[in-house]
């Protein structure tokens, strides 16, 4: 009976230990696994220039940042270009429906499956860095670190034209400030005062103005149309 009550409460403490341990993984906002023993294998469907479904799962590959898709670069001459939805292309035509093989690492706060896969012999992320057509992301490891270095000393793909890091494109378009049309990027802003004021790419204020369309603001696509909606010009 004593070696009862003993293995009971054996039992009894490892049960509060787990739901201890659970409670602590929930309370940290993201709940990231280890998957590091889980494959998925299957065809794959592109989403943008880093991230794949494979097998209904969707993974964000390991360590590499590619542009979005409505992310532009600009070339040296200063040419603007959609440079996020090329990349998106290219490696749609290469992957696309090709079988990937997947080592899982955790799960990322979107609930996607952040991996290393494998397609067509060689590893996806390394191929990609070292066209140029993505970025080493350090900050989530340095995995292709040197082949980005590489492929920056020879100008290959991006690094031969300017743009924001994938990082502060997405923490900019956040704040409003990247427009949904490349066509159409006046910034229609309402001041604190109630004042409808426009502001053209190349002018002091511009990059700094964000859009809260909640709040009534507006982008246009000409000065015309931002006058004829009531708007005035920006003076600086």
């Amino acid at each position: 009976m004593a070696a009862s009550r003993s293995y009971f409460r054996r039992w009894q403490g490892g049960l509060v230990l787990f739901v201890g341990l659970v409670a602590l993984g929930l309370s940290g906002g993201v709940l990231r696994a280890n998957l590091s023993e889980d494959q998925i294998n299957g065809p794959i469907r592109v989403i943008d220039g880093d991230s794949f479904e494979v097998a209904g799962t969707k993974i964000r590959l390991h360590a590499i940042d590619a542009p979005e898709n409505d992310q532009m670069c600009e070339t040296e001459q200063g040419t603007q270009w959609a440079c996020g939805g090329w990349i998106t292309k290219v490696v749609t035509d290469r992957y696309s429906g090709q079988t990937a093989n997947c080592t899982a690492i955790e799960l990322d706060r979107y609930g996607r499956t952040v991996a290393r896969c494998t397609a067509l012999g060689e590893d996806v992320g390394a191929w990609l860095v070292r066209e140029g057509l993505a970025f080493a992301y350090v900050k989530y490891g340095r995995d292709y670190a040197a082949i980005e270095r590489a492929a920056a000393k020879v100008d290959r793909g991006l690094h031969a034209v300017r743009l924001q890091s994938p990082e502060q494109h997405r923490r900019t378009r956040g704040k409003g400030r990247i427009p949904p049309d490349y066509e159409c990027r006046i910034k229609g802003n309402i001041s604190t005062k109630g004042e409808r004021i426009f502001h053209q790419p190349g002018q002091r204020f511009y990059e700094g103005t964000g859009i809260n369309e909640a709040r009534g603001e507006r982008w246009f696509c000409s000065a015309a149309a931002a006058r004829a909606a009531g708007w005035r010009a920006s003076k600086r």
